[in-house]
């Protein structure tokens, strides 16, 4: 019956997903007609240097489905960044069935409302998206933190008279992943043809940091001011480093109000199993009255709050 009841909630959820993407697109292709908006033709003239096409799912239903969504295509963004090869249609579709699943389970239970489980089974399927968005933070991180010795690599090889595409391969075999991985990407782009400022500027696309811009900002004004590639470098790669060590000064301090804020957070719930482990009916009643059952739920949602609240004060970005 669990099953049957997981099936049921996931094709409702499926449907009336299509639906409001149905109403929602012929509202917008009406107002477009009033508004008197040419139909979107594709030019012959804006042939990409390099074309990859991807759908968002294999099944085509689903993936028409997707495509009406501007944000599907950030999602994807967020999962190429991840380094994963999951595509949007597996990730939405993973999404629906562990909210349908949990909202199930959570149906089940008398004493919870319905609001809370519909909020509960809305974050159980929000978790494969944090998944792809810790691991995408942690892979930038790793990029970062190895990208000033990448820019010492490329100052050393063209102080050698290397060009910067041959350091650039060069480079994507010494290093480690992920710097690697993108670096190889960069080079295979200029390899296949495309200019060195469009691999660039994809270089930056893939990895959105503050680092890699400045760096592809750095090789465009030389290419067509000229100077010292390598000396730009090795200062760019000198203030990099500076940076990232005040960082890690910042967040050493910060730390502590990090641990002040999840050792609040989890004090109520030790608390609450020590006192159930010593003496088990004594609170009995907060399950037992309506009451009680209101305060547990306003318990723990000002807890979540709390702890989400010291995380944004101790959370100092430089």
């Amino acid at each position: 019956m669990l099953i049957l009841f997981v099936l049921v909630m996931f094709v409702s959820t499926f449907l009336l997903a299509s639906v409001a993407v149905v109403i929602a697109s012929r509202v917008l292709d009406r107002r477009r007609q009033a508004a008197g908006a040419p139909a979107e033709t594709a030019g012959f003239d804006e042939a990409p240097a390099l074309l990859k096409l991807e759908e968002l799912s294999s099944i085509s239903l689903w993936d028409n489905l997707l495509t009406r969504f501007d944000f599907m295509e950030k999602m994807r963004a967020k999962i190429a960044e991840a380094n994963l090869s999951w595509s949007v249609g597996r990730l939405t579709s993973l999404m629906l069935l562990i909210g349908a699943f949990t909202m199930a389970v959570l149906s089940s239970v008398s004493w919870m409302p319905f609001w809370l489980s519909f909020a509960l089974a809305g974050a159980a399927a929000a978790a494969p998206y944090l998944y792809v968005l810790s691991r995408r933070a942690k892979r930038l991180a790793e990029f970062e933190k190895t990208f000033p010795d990448a820019l010492d690599f490329l100052a050393r090889s063209l102080r050698a008279g290397h060009p910067l595409p041959v350091a650039l391969e060069l480079l994507s075999t010494d290093e480690p992943d992920p710097l690697a991985a993108e670096m190889r990407k960069t080079a295979d782009e200029r390899k296949l043809g495309m200019p060195l400022d469009q691999a660039l500027s994809n270089l930056s696309k893939r990895v959105p940091l503050l680092n890699v811009r400045i760096f592809v900002a750095a090789v465009r004004l030389q290419s067509r001011a000229g100077g010292k590639l390598s000396d730009v470098l090795n200062n760019l790669s000198e203030q990099m480093r500076e940076a990232y060590a005040v960082e890690g000064e910042v967040q050493s301090l910060a730390a502590h109000g990090r641990m002040t804020g999840s050792v609040l957070t989890v004090m109520p719930v030790i608390i609450a199993t020590l006192m159930t482990i010593v003496n088990p009916g004594y609170l009995n009643i907060l399950f037992e009255n309506e009451t009680g059952k209101t305060l547990v739920i306003i318990c723990g949602i000002a807890l979540v709050a709390a702890h989400i609240v010291i995380r944004k004060i101790v959370r100092i970005r430089l």
